[in-house]
């Protein structure tokens, strides 16, 4: 009875997670006409896959590994799951018999009932062999799954988005190359500013400088400096190279929460 109500809350949980993120992810494609539902990231991600299926389906799978043993060794899902698996899945089903984009990724109907159906598969899968897996299983599968899945988003993952932007051209490279540095620096992991830089890149390829460029382009400065301010870095980067750090800097950080040794 247990595993029949793990079933069927499953089942319409990931109907319903599916349908938002399918929709949302493919909505990102009509912004700003259209507003987004998606993830930025998501939104890019998507975007260097290049609308082959085969891409769309390895790039959800390598964070498939990660997903479930999080799921199996901790209970709980991780964002990858409506991030990156239901949409790259949902995207490979789609794009597998119509390589049209435009009639498949950018449609928000059609990826919402694929996002649906790859929702209820993935999450169903996942909450059925979690439940009945032993205890002692579940501590090996963590200990395996949970080191290769970070290889494989730290450094395999940065490397892969790096070469694409690099493929792209040279404006996009530079700043694939420039954002990704940056991004290492104060997030740890050069993905989003590599993305971001893709972004940038190309769009400043297909419009030039425009309200829209420039108003990316500022926004990603602003989330930089705002994301490197709440993690510290300014102090981080004064201590790496042995300067004093101000206690006005620190007061400073203190009075918005964001507390430095």
């Amino acid at each position: 009875m247990e595993t029949l109500v793990i079933l069927l809350e499953s089942i319409i949980i990931g109907a319903l997670v599916g349908f938002g993120v399918g929709a949302g992810a493919a909505r990102m494609f009509h912004a700003p006409t259209v507003q987004g539902m998606g993830a930025f990231r998501t939104y890019g991600e998507l975007n260097a896959c290049e609308g082959d299926p085969i891409a769309h389906f390895s790039f959800g799978l390598g964070f498939l590994f990660n997903s479930w043993a999080s799921i199996v060794g901790a209970g709980a899902f991780t964002q990858d799951v409506e991030h990156r698996i239901i949409p790259n899945w949902a995207a490979a089903a789609l794009l597998w018999k119509n390589r049209n984009v435009e009639e498949t990724l950018h449609n928000p109907k059609k990826m919402a009932f694929a996002g649906a159906i790859v929702g209820m598969i993935v999450v169903t899968v996942m909450n059925s062999t979690a439940a009945s897996i032993p205890e002692s299983m579940q501590k090996v599968a963590t200990a395996v799954l949970v080191p290769a899945a970070n290889w494989l988003i730290n450094p395999i993952m940065p490397i892969v988005f790096w070469t694409a932007a690099m493929d792209a051209g040279k404006r996009t490279g530079v700043w694939g190359t420039v954002l990704g540095g940056v991004a290492h620096l104060i997030m740890g992991n050069a993905v989003p500013g590599i993305v971001l830089g893709i972004l940038i890149g190309k769009g400043i390829d297909d419009s030039g400088w425009n309200r829209i460029t420039k108003t990316l382009v500022t926004a990603v400065i602003l989330l930089f400096i705002l994301s490197g301010f709440f993690r510290g870095f300014d102090v981080k980067l004064l201590q790496s190279i042995h300067v004093t750090v101000p206690q006005g800097l620190i007061e400073f950080h203190k009075l918005f929460g964001s507390e430095v040794k």
